[in-house]
């Protein structure tokens, strides 16, 4: 007997790459060992909060003893942490931002999905260059509408501002913007942003209608090597951003996000109280009230230690170095991107790395076939001890592909 939908069953039997690796990496640990099994597949902050979660802890407990203390708050969010935020966020993105600027959702994809369901009409498409996070196409499918990817251009995964206008049409309602990107690790630069947003402006007026710009920035305080990530929000006037504290602040599970429109946008109010009723109507009421204490509190102590995660990113590098496997060094985030060799069938070497109990998540899974994506959210030693395992899949790899030759002939 038929229980789900159809669209329903099509997601579950195309789901997240992510999660089911995740998961084998979870069976092949209660076999082999923790110790034995080098797990990359899944981006889960493993670093501890900042040191100052232990005082705003202590300030939940001052909070519990008020009346309603964790009750309902607006659906926006309580403004003194909207106004916080707005504090923050203006200075990243070089902005007069307000509370009123803003809404606190359930994490970034809270954010994603009120605006999507605050915009979308059925039909209507949202651009979004690839490889990119597959859970956009699910998003943008909740309701009614329709995820167009762009490839971009290789080896640097930059824009392919032709494509992209090519794709643009009357139905065109969003373009999505992840920098730094997951898979990549690249960053969108200031003169491709600049470009994008000309490009937009004249299809808006073609259209008669706003071409949004969104871009979603989890990753922004995560960059290496003095790289910078540009600010939308001066660029083009129909812009938005949104965000969390998941990575920054390894606060992954207290589901913590937020969305700021610019304030320079026509009928910005309109937007804005289209998303904060969004926040109501999808079941989120308001972002979790614990969560948004935890954020007043910690918002301006500072983040996690990056420079944990840049030794990863270079120990990382050496390990497919060492294997010769070709990548491109990622300017942010915590993921590479690396080549799959030979054929470049990323399922196909993803499947001969678990052999080696080495857990990767194929470019398939992010619209980009022919790479696969790594994540170094774990201790540098993990890293370095999968260096063996890396080389024997290469060579199993080199092996397979010569008797596949010799076969063929």
């Amino acid at each position: 007997m038929q229980l789900l939908t159809t669209q329903m069953s099509e997601h579950i039997t195309n789901s997240s790459w992510i999660r089911r690796m995740f998961e084998t990496g979870i069976e092949l640990k209660k076999q082999y060992g923790a110790e034995n099994v080098y797990d990359f597949s899944l981006g889960n902050p493993d670093l501890p909060p900042p040191s100052q979660i232990k005082e705003a802890i202590d300030q939940l407990k001052n909070i519990s003893e008020k009346p309603l203390a964790f009750g309902y708050v607006p659906n926006a969010g309580i403004p003194s942490v909207r106004a916080k935020l707005a504090k923050t966020l203006g200075i990243e993105q070089n902005t007069t931002l307000t509370a009123k600027d803003i809404v606190i959702t359930c994490g970034a994809a809270g954010a994603l999905n009120i605006f999507f369901r605050a915009i979308l009409e059925q039909g209507d498409e949202v651009i979004c260059p690839a490889p990119y996070f597959v859970e956009y196409g699910f998003y943008v499918g909740n309701y009614g509408g329709i995820l167009r990817p762009v490839k971009t251009i290789e080896p640097d995964f930059k824009l392919d501002l032709d494509a992209i206008e090519k794709a643009i049409t009357p139905k065109t309602r969003a373009i999505i913007i992840n920098s730094p990107n997951n898979p990549s690790g690249q960053i969108c630069s200031h003169t491709e942003l600049k470009k994008l947003a000309k490009l937009l402006e004249h299809y808006s007026d073609k259209f008669g209608k706003p071409i949004f710009v969104i871009s979603d920035e989890p990753y922004r305080f995560l960059t290496y090597d003095n790289e910078i990530v540009p600010p939308v929000l001066p660029l083009y006037k129909y812009s938005l951003v949104a965000g969390s504290f998941s990575k920054s602040l390894s606060l992954a599970g207290a589901r913590i996000g937020y969305i700021a429109v610019n304030p320079d946008m026509p009928s910005a109010e309109q937007l804005l109280n289209g998303l904060t009723l969004a926040n109501r109507i999808l079941g989120f009421v308001n972002a979790p009230i614990i969560g948004q204490y935890l954020i007043e509190h910690l918002i301006d102590k500072g983040g996690v230690d990056i420079s944990i995660y840049n030794e990863r990113r270079h120990a990382m590098a050496q390990v497919l170095k060492d294997a010769s496997i070709e990548f491109t060094m990622p300017k942010g985030a915590f993921y590479f991107f690396p080549k799959a060799p030979g054929n470049g069938d990323d399922k196909e070497f993803v499947a001969t790395l678990q052999k080696q109990n080495i857990l990767a998540v194929p470019g398939s899974g992010f619209g980009y076939p022919g790479y696969f994506r790594l994540t170094f959210c774990m201790d540098k030693q993990i890293i370095l001890n999968s260096t063996e395992g890396f080389k024997k899949a290469m060579n199993a790899s080199r092996s397979y592909r010569k008797l596949r030759n010799q076969a063929d002939k």
